[in-house]
Order: C-alpha cells, then sequence, then structure tokens
C-alpha cells in the first residue's frame, strides 16, 4: 500500500512543535506525534507501507492520517512524489496561529472613541521597507494567515504592495478591517485579479449615531454602501459596533441593518473611556449593568426578529451561532475540568497583534495602554522571533491561571472558576496596569452578581419563544 501527502498540505515544524501538517489553504496546523509524522513522511507515493520494516504504529498512524484527509492511499495513475514546498521545515520562533496587524496608525475619520488616536496619527506608520521586512519575519517564522488593520489600512498608498508581498510569501489575508469609505469597485477588481476574496470587518456604530461617532458626515451612507457592494460582489463581511449611552437603543435595528446588508458576524462592545474618547473629555460612556440589560433586551429580539445574523457576539456576555443556536455560550464559560493548568487567554497564544509602531501585543486592546504597551518588544527592533521569546510578551502570552490563583488565592474559592478560569486578561490590565495577573473585574462582576445565569433563563425564553414560532426543524437547519 502506498500513500501520499495531500496536494494542500505542507509538513512543518516549529522550536517547540517540531511536527505538523498545515492545510496551506486555511493555514490549520495538526500536531502530529513522531509515529504520524514518519508516516506522513513516507508518504511520498514510492514507500510500500506494506514493508516489513515499516512498524505497525506508523501503519495505524497512516491510516488515521488518511481518515483525516492529510494523506491519501495512491491511486493507479496518480504521479508519486511531493512537490518541493512540501517537504519539511522548521520555522523560526514560537507558533501562532495568525497575526493581526495594524499596518498604520493613521485615519481618514475622526472617530470619537478610537483608543490608538488615530485621528492624530499617534503612533504613526512603517515605511514599506520596514513592513516588507515584517512580511519577511512572518514567513520565517511559519505565519500563514494575517488580519490588516490600523487605524485604516486603505489609507495606506502602497496597500495592495503590502497584499503582494503576503500573497508571495504564501500568507492568507483573512480580514481587512476598514471603515468602508475606501472600499471600491477598483479595490475590489484589484483584489479578486489576485485570486483573493478576503472579509471586509466594517464598523458600524448605530443607525443614526454612526455619523456623530465617526466624527465625518455621511459616514453612515459611505458604510451601508460598502457593505451592498461586498454583498453584490460576493465579499463576505462583519461588523464590530461600539455601544454608549446615546446608541444603546439602536442595537436592534442595527442588527436588521446589517443582516440586511448581508454581514455574517457583529462583534458589540461598550466604549471605552480612553484614546481619543478621553482625550475629548466625553464622560462614561456606558455604565456596566445598563450594558447588560441592553444586551439581555438584545437576546430576546435577536430571536423575535428570526437571528437576522449568521454570528452575534455581545461583548463576550452572550456570543450565538445561527446555525446551532441552542448551543449558544453565556459569558467566557470556558468549562475548564482543571482552570489552573490552563492558560490566562488561549487567543493570545495563538494570535499575536502588531500596532502601526511595530509593538508586539497579546492583542489589539493593550494598544491603547500606553503604560503597558511600552513594555513590550517591537519586531522591528527585534525581528518577529526574538521579539516573540521577549520575556514580557513571552510571559504574557504563557502565563497560567495557576499564576493568578497565586497571586489571588480568594479566587480558589470562588465557584465560577471553572468557568472564568481568570478572565480576560485585557481587562485586568485596564483595572491594574501593573499586573498581569489581576483579576477581571468584569468577569467577577458577571459572574458573582447573577448575569450568568440571567443571560441563560434569558437565551432559554427565547429559544423556547423561537421553537413554538418555527418548531423545532427550522432550529436545526
Amino acid at each position: 500500500m502506498y500513500y501520499r501527502l495531500s496536494d494542500r498540505h505542507l509538513l512543518r515544524g516549529w522550536p517547540k512543535l517540531p511536527y505538523a501538517a498545515v492545510d496551506a489553504e486555511t493555514g490549520e496546523a495538526a500536531f502530529l506525534d513522531r509515529d504520524a509524522f514518519e508516516a506522513a513522511s513516507f508518504a511520498t507515493g514510492t514507500i510500500d507501507f506494506d514493508l516489513p520494516l515499516i512498524s505497525d504504529d506508523v501503519r495505524g498512524a497512516a491510516a488515521l492520517l488518511s481518515e483525516a484527509g492529510i494523506i491519501h492511499e495512491l491511486g493507479p495513475d496518480e504521479p508519486t512524489g511531493i512537490r518541493p514546498e512540501q517537504r519539511y521545515r522548521l520555522y523560526e520562533g514560537r507558533y501562532v496561529r495568525s497575526v493581526h496587524w495594524s499596518i498604520t496608525g493613521k485615519c481618514n475619520y475622526r472617530c470619537k472613541h478610537c483608543y490608538l488616536s488615530a485621528p492624530h496619527a499617534k503612533l504613526g506608520e512603517l515605511s514599506l521597507d520596514e513592513c516588507l521586512a515584517i512580511v519577511d519575519d512572518m514567513e520565517r517564522c511559519g505565519v500563514f494567515e494575517v488580519s490588516l488593520t490600523g487605524g485604516e489600512p486603505l489609507v495606506r498608498k502602497d496597500f495592495l504592495q503590502i497584499v503582494d508581498a503576503l500573497l508571495a510569501k504564501g500568507i492568507r489575508i483573512s480580514q481587512i478591517y476598514s471603515n468602508g469609505k475606501l472600499v471600491t469597485p477598483e479595490l475590489l477588481d484589484a483584489l479578486e485579479a489576485r485570486g483573493i476574496r478576503p472579509e471586509f470587518n466594517m464598523s458600524f456604530d448605530g443607525v443614526g449615531w454612526h455619523d456623530w461617532m465617526r466624527g465625518v458626515e455621511g459616514a453612515e451612507a459611505e458604510v451601508e454602501r460598502a457593505f451592498k457592494l461586498c454583498q453584490d460582489r460576493g465579499f463576505p463581511t462583519g461588523s464590530e459596533m461600539a455601544i454608549h449611552e446615546g446608541s444603546k437603543g439602536t442595537l436592534r435595528e442595527s442588527i436588521r441593518r446589517l443582516g440586511d446588508w448581508g454581514c455574517r458576524s457583529l462583534k458589540t462592545n461598550p466604549v471605552e473611556p480612553v484614546g481619543e474618547w478621553e482625550s475629548n473629555r466625553l464622560g462614561r460612556p456606558i455604565d456596566q449593568e445598563e450594558m447588560y440589560r441592553v444586551y439581555l433586551d438584545c437576546i430576546q429580539t435577536y430571536f423575535e426578529d428570526d437571528l437576522p445574523l449568521p454570528l452575534l457576539d455581545l461583548g463576550g456576555f452572550f456570543t450565538v451561532d445561527r446555525s446551532r443556536p441552542e448551543a449558544y455560550m453565556a459569558g467566557i464559560d470556558r468549562q475548564c475540568a482543571d482552570p489552573a493548568s490552563q492558560v490566562c487567554c488561549g487567543s493570545a497564544r495563538l494570535h499575536a497583534y502588531i500596532g502601526p509602531d511595530g509593538t508586539l501585543l497579546p492583542c489589539i486592546p493593550l494598544g491603547g495602554n500606553d503604560e503597558v504597551a511600552k513594555r513590550f518588544p517591537n519586531v522591528v527592533e527585534l525581528g518577529l522571533a526574538k521579539a516573540m521569546e521577549d520575556p514580557v510578551y513571552r510571559g504574557a502570552v504563557d502565563c497560567r491561571v495557576r499564576a493568578l490563583l497565586d497571586a489571588n488565592p480568594e479566587c480558589l474559592e470562588c465557584e465560577y472558576l471553572s468557568r472564568c478560569a481568570g478572565g480576560c486578561r485585557a481587562h485586568a490590565v485596564s483595572a491594574d496596569p501593573t499586573s498581569w495577573t489581576g483579576k477581571d473585574p468584569i468577569a467577577c462582576d458577571f459572574y458573582r452578581n447573577g448575569w450568568y445565569e440571567r443571560v441563560v433563563e434569558a437565551a432559554e425564553k427565547a429559544l423556547e419563544g423561537y421553537r413554538a414560532r418555527h418548531g423545532e426543524t427550522e432550529l436545526r437547519k
């Protein structure tokens, strides 16, 4: 029996994760044990797996890899051998699943809530040569996917040169975050000519409030135009909404509008009183309890309106996928059997953020906290591989809940520990910039003040009403 590696898979490894098969089309890495990796390495179509020198363990691993679609049994007329780029390569640095990259700190809008202060280009932008060097670094470190943001990434006149550099290195562009103003037919033509249709994630800050928030007259009409253009051209879209006291009442209608425009996801968050919001002295954006009450109402109206968006994330308070609404998630809800052994932030461990000035951070919200951001390394100065090994960065992304429990022993007695596992590190650092192992006050409030139970009650009631109107069959579609 002869096996051959799937055409879309590459044999790859990282210093601490040396055996992997990477799907070049999605960037997903399947990490393998030694027997499975040996089987994948032998799958060139030239080695007979029935030979006595092939161990039973390797043969068993080959069967499992075949079931997973990583290798397949060689057909009678299929050529042997694999392409040179499929052969094993050991990358530099630690493994990251993807990079969220702010390629500029500049913007063509004057958003009142921008924590990067992009209206004033506070963090500027790197030169094209510096950006291309970062692309080279990503390739050497085995980064297979990026999302591009800003500021407004499309204000860069060399935007397509950065796109071309990423594609030339085999790095997939999953999303482009934009305010929509510069999303034009010509831009979509250029992306289609390159064989890609990334998702455009375009902020929408509430019906009737979007212009005010963006600081530009006509911004709401522009983003509607951009959504409809992407819908007509087959480009997927997503959105984020920053909610404040004024816009809280628009959430239901905003979700309906986005659904009509073909948007497939919405993530909401309350405005944070940092950056431009703080500079403009706009006061407290919205009380946390009031935000939760708005979200509880939204759970009910989302189901009443027949799930107008495929994916809805109400600021980590409630998350639902239209294809499986009964599998909604209330709060963080990690449901860890052994929370102490978990990393504090699984997302930060797998996804990195590079700021407009080249600062490497665990996540984008930390970019708005100068006191925190200045402690982290810069990829322009160190290179990506060395920056990822920087003690501050490594300590943050590898931090275990055990360290948080050592710093906050009272959390050991909390009945919700297995669900929150310490909460969000960005929220914790926002409350106390001196400590990465502080408590997340938002998670504490959510669980200890009964919001988790209220979310579950609201969701079950909304599901019951939906079933009564449409039946169980419709719910499963």
